[in-house]
């Protein structure tokens, strides 16, 4: 044969292509874009998609057999991430941290950014898991 068969059965060349590399690599940029440049909607929106895509595509590659534990798990990362940003900036002070959000162009702001980030989506991953579990779709 002209043309490699993969392990499936299908030839080389006319297999599925995936979207999901696209967002991938659009919720990173937009969640870093938002970080850096301190827009924190920005940084939120991009940064939940960047998780759910991660999720999808290991989904859809078989390394997980729902997406809502490897989002839960993301969005854990998120959350540890952001604190230890806020942390470092702050030494665990409520009073430096409360005149850091008093601010508007901190890292503390950026790190509470990413974990708002964490905790949308540890409540996505929560919902989809409700979800699937009990059969509705929505």
């Amino acid at each position: 044969m002209s043309q490699r068969e993969s392990e499936t059965g299908e030839t080389a060349g006319t297999g599925k292509l995936s979207s999901w590399p696209l967002f991938v690599a659009l919720g990173l940029a937009v969640g870093e874009v938002g970080v850096v440049m301190a827009v924190y909607p920005l940084a939120i929106g991009g940064l939940v998609l960047f998780a759910g895509s991660v999720a999808g595509i290991l989904t859809e590659s078989g390394y997980a057999e729902r997406p809502w534990r490897a989002l839960t798990a993301l969005s854990g990362l998120f959350v540890l991430l952001g604190l230890v940003v806020v942390w470092t900036q702050t030494g665990g002070d409520l009073t430096t941290v409360q005149q850091a959000l008093a601010s508007t162009d901190t890292v503390v702001l950026r790190g509470f950014s990413i974990t708002g980030a964490g905790v949308v989506s540890f409540a996505a991953g929560l919902a989809g898991s409700s979800i699937t579990e009990t059969g509705r779709a929505a």
